[in-house]
């Protein structure tokens, strides 16, 4: 694992909704930059920059239309540079988002790989060899290239799917993944990375990284052996960069090249049980039921989700890091289903667990979910992907354009919380977010890679709920009920409370933990 990812915490930044420098209601490169001190005094040492390469925006920015040019609206690539030296002078690293599953129709690529005759990017997509014939299972379009064939798409309409040949060939228009047109998409990605790290970025986020290979098996032998390819690429050339996925399958991805992957939101799932299990469809409206973890009247014990998670880190916990998050663009913020007393125990949890953690932007100032008409290809995610909200002058402090012009509408309610309101509260979810971060910051055995043991935790049974768990010396708890919990939990003499969110005491060898409280003992 790279040195520095064990100290590291990350900051999502959706480019589009942070900060606004020019006034044209998009957030841009330069606001990243002007907020790098607030990023940094929050406790976040790393970014995360959702995608900012040249795209038509059909997907927000995940249908790359060139993977070597910040798109103009925001900013140019000197921008990128600037960006990249800015945050490492403050100690920052910054990843980027990488969509190398497909591209934009509109990529150069796609139109070369779209004409008839054949040429060097023939092959660089997925085509079948008739304009009748149909994917193999797997969404398609005809019709609509000079091309005599149909192209297989990775996700949207607008996303024709990069080759990377197929596990197992079962048309004669598949290849396998040795084949040249396979590969040369492999080394033509190698090559996008190396454009940027040597510019400056530290590493990438991968979207959708276990989409490359079709007809793959059951575990990802071929897509797991081309990141395995990739990471030696980067180990060889770029020893410090870091890779991210996005696939929620630490045993594939953190064994074949990766660094870091994610625990993600799917319904049912123990992060899901943590933080959110909403009821009905995925859409605008969270129905929720209050069934979480977190959720101080919810009865559900720390059970659903360890049942989940835990396995999965102790397979891979060698490996690399299983990182969680408070949200990400594609997620329902999580104060749509918590209040910000129940956003404080959560957050403290997820930032003193093993893993690099991941603060979505706006919110460790508890942000709304806003239920809004789909931008961008956004759908039930647009109302995760609002303007930051900074002070109460125009906009929310996020641009001085006029309200209609803004990318998305700002939370216009009375009570919005924003950054200078709660700044200026000592009790706010603000402060206890830093507060933790710091505290993580100053002690090592809160490190990404620290060893965890599970301390105490029982089956939920009425409201005893409580959970508490080991990092090296130091032991964490947590009890999301509304009643006091007792936690018997063996404490050595001289065991004191180092930090706390509400009320502990140490008794004994008994932890007194009140209602809706955390502590760390040391």
């Amino acid at each position: 694992m790279k040195q520095w990812l064990k100290d590291a915490v990350f900051y999502e930044i959706y480019p589009q909704s942070f900060y606004d420098t020019n006034g044209d209601g998009i957030g841009d490169l330069k606001g990243i930059i002007e907020k790098l001190d607030y990023i940094k005094e929050l406790g976040c040492n790393a970014l995360w920059i959702n995608p900012c390469f040249d795209s038509p925006f059909k997907d927000a920015g995940y249908d790359v239309r060139d993977y070597k040019l910040i798109a103009p609206r925001y900013g140019t690539n000197a921008d990128a540079k600037a960006l990249f030296e800015a945050a490492h002078a403050k100690g920052i690293h910054v990843l980027l988002d990488l969509v190398p599953g497909h591209t934009s129709e509109e990529h150069a690529w796609f139109k070369e790989s779209s004409k008839p005759e054949k040429n060097e990017y023939s092959d660089r997509y997925i085509w079948t060899d008739s304009c009748f014939s149909a994917g193999d299972g797997m969404p398609f379009i005809g019709g609509e290239t000079d091309r005599n064939g149909t192209y297989i798409l990775n996700f949207f309409k607008c996303q024709p799917a990069l080759n990377y040949g197929y596990g197992k060939c079962r048309e004669k228009w598949q290849m396998p993944t040795d084949a040249p047109g396979p590969r040369a998409t492999v080394e033509a990605v190698k090559d996008v990375m190396r454009f940027w790290l040597d510019m400056g970025c530290d590493g990438f986020r991968v979207d959708m990284a276990s989409s490359l290979v079709k007809n793959d098996t059951h575990h990802k032998k071929y897509t797991c052996a081309i990141w395995r390819d990739i990471a030696a690429m980067l180990d060889k050339e770029y020893p410090e960069a870091a890779l991210l996925s996005e696939w929620n399958q630490p045993r594939q991805s953190l064994k074949n090249g990766f660094d870091m992957d994610f625990m993600l939101e799917w319904q049912g799932n123990g992060y899901s049980w943590l933080m959110r299990n909403y009821d009905g469809a995925i859409d605008s409206d969270p129905h929720n039921i209050g069934k979480a973890y977190f959720c101080a009247d919810s009865g559900t014990g720390i059970d659903k989700f360890l049942d989940d998670w835990l396995p999965s880190y102790k397979a891979t916990r060698k490996d690399g890091l299983y990182c969680l998050i408070t949200c990400n663009h594609d997620t329902i913020r999580p104060s749509a289903g918590l209040t910000p007393d129940e956003l404080k125990i959560a957050y403290a949890m997820l930032f003193t667990l093993p893993g690099a953690p991941f603060v979505y932007y706006g919110d460790e100032i508890g942000m709304r979910y806003l239920p809004l008409p789909t931008k961008e290809g956004g759908y039930f995610r647009t109302g995760s992907r609002t303007p930051m909200q900074w002070d109460n002058s125009a906009n929310k402090g996020f641009s001085t354009a006029a309200a209609d012009k803004l990318y998305l509408p700002v939370d216009d309610a009375a009570d919005a919380p924003t950054v200078a309101a709660q700044q200026a509260d000592p009790d706010s979810l603000w402060h206890t977010v830093q507060g933790v971060l710091n505290f993580r910051h100053s002690h090592r055995d809160l490190d990404s890679d620290a060893p965890f043991h599970v301390r105490f935790a029982p089956k939920a049974k009425g409201s005893y709920r409580p959970f508490a768990w080991e990092r090296g010396k130091l032991i964490c708890a947590v009890n999301p009920a509304r009643e006091e919990a007792e936690l018997p939990l063996k404490l050595e003499d001289g065991t004191r409370v180092l930090h706390v969110i509400g009320k502990a005491e140490v008794k004994g060898d008994e932890l007194v933990l009140g209602a809706q409280s955390f502590a760390i003992l040391g």
